[in-house]
């Protein structure tokens, strides 16, 4: 569909305003979750939408996670078409029996005569004390289940579009969101368009290293390519993912077939993130086309100390992520090399603070 003059939006602006237009064309959706109706609106997402579509479509709910996730999916099986809120994904694992033995089974187990049109928004992300009951990135999880399609949109742009395809998809979706994201600023066109769920897009044009990343760590991987293309010139072929399930494998098959080589980074823990399966897709259709096995930056396979402090080094960087491309590459660095893409991944804020350099257009 045709999309309208562009403006610079917040991510959370993005979101709101994707839901905003999805409530104001269609009576069937509505949305719920804890904290939905609240000041602070979660990341102000929702904000206004109670006072412009009134209590019977925007409502807060019980802490019953899974009692809420079975509400929306009887809701679905009847007609409506709801956003449930998650204020951290942490949460959704009280959910689980709902999401994973009936919103993404009851499809197929009916032979396709009923669908539940249900999109989940998580919550994820770091900083600010979270710690590990609050911070983790359990995407793989849900993305493992068949029957539901999982996405993790990084720009203003595809936070929206994605949104509103989620919406409109007769599937269960669930919807991740990096809460660093919220605030960035970006390009975003007027009115209603979708941005296709399954469907990779490229950040960075390089011939020397693939990345693959997902949602905020494929800012944190721009801001790597750009420094090793202007200091070391080196060219990464980027690649934010933008959703885990359908998996846009060929655009991963596809730059490889150019650079021979694959880094993967995933805001999750190591063991059994999709960085993993993507690697595994990466050696069954492409061992011919790698010059050197594939890499990964994640999350280390522990929680995240609540303290600022003893959390410092718990997440990656960019400088993690150039790294771990020059030893790919077999580069060693000069004098001259070293100073300046020190100087350029340097952090700019404390390592749980939003990198505020993060602005679009992406």
């Amino acid at each position: 569909m045709p999309e309208g003059p562009v403006r610079q939006l917040k991510f959370g602006e993005a979101l709101r305003e994707a839901t905003d237009l999805c409530m104001a064309r269609d009576p069937r959706v509505i949305v719920m979750g804890e904290g939905v109706p609240d000041p602070k609106s979660i990341f102000k997402t929702t904000e206004g939408l109670r006072e412009k579509y009134g209590p019977a479509r925007v409502f807060d709910t019980p802490l019953s996670e899974n009692g809420m996730t079975g509400v929306c999916i009887g809701a679905a099986l009847t007609g409506m078409r709801p956003i449930l809120v998650h204020q951290r994904i942490d949460f959704a694992l009280l959910s689980m029996d709902q999401l994973v033995n009936n919103a993404a089974k009851w499809h197929y187990m009916f032979g396709g005569v009923s669908s539940v049109p249900l999109v989940i928004r998580m919550i994820i992300g770091r900083g600010w004390g979270q710690g590990p009951q609050h911070s983790q990135g359990l995407q793989a999880m849900f993305a493992q289940v068949p029957g539901l399609k999982v996405v993790m949109p990084t720009s203003p742009r595809d936070a929206k579009g994605l949104l509103i395809a989620a919406v409109e998809d007769d599937n269960p979706v669930v919807f991740i969101e990096h809460r660093w994201l919220h605030n960035v600023s970006g390009d975003v066109p007027e009115g209603t368009y979708t941005v296709p769920i399954g469907r990779a897009r490229k950040m960075h044009d390089g011939a020397d290293l693939t990345i693959a990343a997902f949602s905020y760590m494929a800012l944190e991987s721009l801001k790597a390519a750009q420094a090793l293309l202007t200091h070391v010139g080196i060219g990464i072929d980027l690649i934010d993912m933008r959703s885990l399930r359908p998996l846009d494998s060929q655009a991963v098959m596809d730059s490889i077939a150019k650079t021979g080589r694959l880094l993967v980074a995933d805001p999750a823990f190591k063991t059994g993130s999709f960085a993993t399966e993507i690697m595994s897709i990466a050696m069954e259709e492409g061992f011919h086309l790698l010059k050197t096995a594939p890499k990964r930056v994640t999350l280390p396979d522990h929680p995240v100390p609540t303290s600022h402090l003893l959390s410092t080094g718990y997440y990656p960087s960019p400088m993690h992520i150039a790294q771990t491309a020059l030893q790919m590459l077999g580069h060693t660095l000069t004098a001259t090399e070293r100073q300046a893409l020190d100087a350029a991944l340097k952090p700019r804020t404390l390592h749980d603070v939003p990198d505020i350099s993060f602005q679009g257009p992406f």
